[in-house]
């Protein structure tokens, strides 16, 4: 159906998901890149504890950035809905609760650190496991984080699909980045997907690349709706021919 108009309910939304969206990008990068990934080390498992250890505040921040980011990511789906329910009500809904279920599966990260951080505690319970026995675990625990990712990563990569074809449908901002949009987040379904039947998919595909087109996209529509907003839709032109 065509839309012939924009509201101020719409325009609001998108600087709401233009700044929602940049804020939940550059809090997620920081947690994951600055703060928690310097503090593990692959493949082993009594450096990771050392430097969590050593640097608990560094980490329990990380932890507070994924919660802020599950803050964001639901303030940006409601956002995203707002704009575009007038193009199709039952699809924008469907992005939203795609949106959120992935919100709430990466809440899962936060209790899973906290855990390995238990695990590295003092409590007298603990005493009968033996130190390296405990940082294994610890470290499983923060595997366990970086595997509820990839679980929840169908459902932020069908989300993005589905708002990418509505932009598509809506006009409401560039016809080219919005085919990018689609193409990029339906990759990111298919290679999430792959991934969880074959473990060795990220051997033919780098795992950075699974979702670095869709990222990339939800972040070029977030700077694009803060910065020039909803495109305003063309004017029909048989009614303007007729007139």
């Amino acid at each position: 159906m065509a839309i012939n108009s924009i509201d101020n309910s719409q325009r609001t939304a998108a600087k709401v998901a233009g700044i929602s969206g940049l804020l939940t990008f550059a809090i997620v990068v920081f947690g994951n890149f600055v703060l928690l990934g310097p503090l593990v080390i692959p493949r082993n498992a009594a450096d990771t504890a050392r430097n969590i250890l050593a640097h608990e505040t560094q980490f329990r921040a990380a932890l507070t950035c994924f919660i802020s980011y599950d803050l964001g990511a639901i303030v940006l789906s409601t956002a995203l809905y707002v704009i575009l329910a007038p193009i199709n009500r039952g699809l924008a809904l469907a992005g939203a609760l795609f949106r959120v279920a992935f919100a709430m599966l990466w809440l899962i990260a936060p209790l899973n650190s906290l855990a390995a951080l238990r695990l590295l505690g003092d409590a007298p319970y603990l005493k009968i496991f033996e130190p390296d026995r405990l940082q294994a675990l610890a470290r499983v625990q923060l595997a366990g984080s970086f595997d509820d990712y990839y679980v929840g990563l169908p459902f932020f990569g069908l989300a993005a699909t589905v708002c990418a074809w509505l932009w598509l449908k809506s006009k409401y901002i560039p016809r080219g980045l919005s085919i990018f949009g689609v193409i990029g987040s339906a990759w990111c379904v298919f290679c999430a997907f792959a991934y969880l039947i074959f473990p060795d998919f990220n051997k033919i595909v780098n795992d950075y690349i699974f979702d670095s087109p869709m990222a990339l996209f939800e972040l070029i529509v977030s700077i694009w709706l803060l910065a020039k907003g909803l495109k305003p839709p063309e004017p029909d032109q048989s009614r303007t021919g007729n007139a």
